[in-house]
């Protein structure tokens, strides 16, 4: 089975969390992002990074405050303005014609992850979405990858995983899934660390490649 991330990997959407975050931490006078903060948010949940983010920059917010203002800022770039990455729908109607069950599994902030899936019209396209939310797990971490394979009643080494972080994919091998990475310029700075964790030939793996078959 096909496990899609969103961001980054069917979405063009991580350069729309960078300018939300210099957007709303301008609102409190913090003129730029520090590089390990934006490294932390990138690979965290909503929940973690808004308490992160309360804590680093000491703001007068609850997490709740916080992620209320990212949703609000976001919501109209996720439900009309971001674009899918080349090749993604394409990508998944060849494997929806070769039988192939396929589904997502994003930690983005579930209200985003439906507009953008509607907006796409990707719905039909997908047999399952998974929200790291939902599902009350990181996606850094390994038993989200056994749980959603257990969901599905599949065997790890049945779970093919399609993302653009090195950390989840990272994640995802420890629980026995296979692993494509696709590239994202955000990620530009650790394709050495991603091809080691996905393996020869796994990337960067372009959307508009054959599908891998070898199941």
């Amino acid at each position: 089975m096909y496990f899609f991330d969103l961001d980054g990997t069917l979405l063009d959407s991580n350069g729309v969390w960078l300018d939300i975050d210099v957007e709303f931490l301008g609102r409190f006078g913090i003129g730029s992002v520090p590089e390990d903060y934006t490294d932390y948010v990138t690979h965290h949940g909503f929940d973690d990074s808004a308490r992160y983010t309360r804590d680093y920059f000491r703001l007068p917010l609850t997490p709740e405050e916080i992620i209320s203002a990212w949703r609000e800022m976001a919501r109209s770039a996720y439900a009309g303005q971001l674009e899918l990455k080349p090749g993604a729908r394409g990508f998944l109607e060849r494997a929806r014609a070769s039988g192939i069950p396929r589904a997502l599994l994003t930690s983005c902030i579930p209200s985003l992850c439906s507009a953008a899936l509607e907006h796409h019209c990707l719905l039909p396209l997908l047999d399952r979405v998974f929200t790291a939310a939902e599902l009350g797990l990181e996606k850094r971490d390994p038993e989200l990858y056994r749980l959603v394979a257990r969901l599905c009643r599949l065997e790890a080494g049945d779970c093919v995983l399609f993302d653009d972080s090195p950390v989840y994919c990272r994640a995802a091998r420890e629980a026995g899934w296979q692993v494509y990475g696709v590239s994202d310029p955000v990620f530009d700075d650790r394709a050495e660390e991603m091809r080691e964790v996905c393996g020869p030939g796994r990337f960067p793996f372009d959307l508009r490649s054959p599908l891998p078959l070898h199941l």
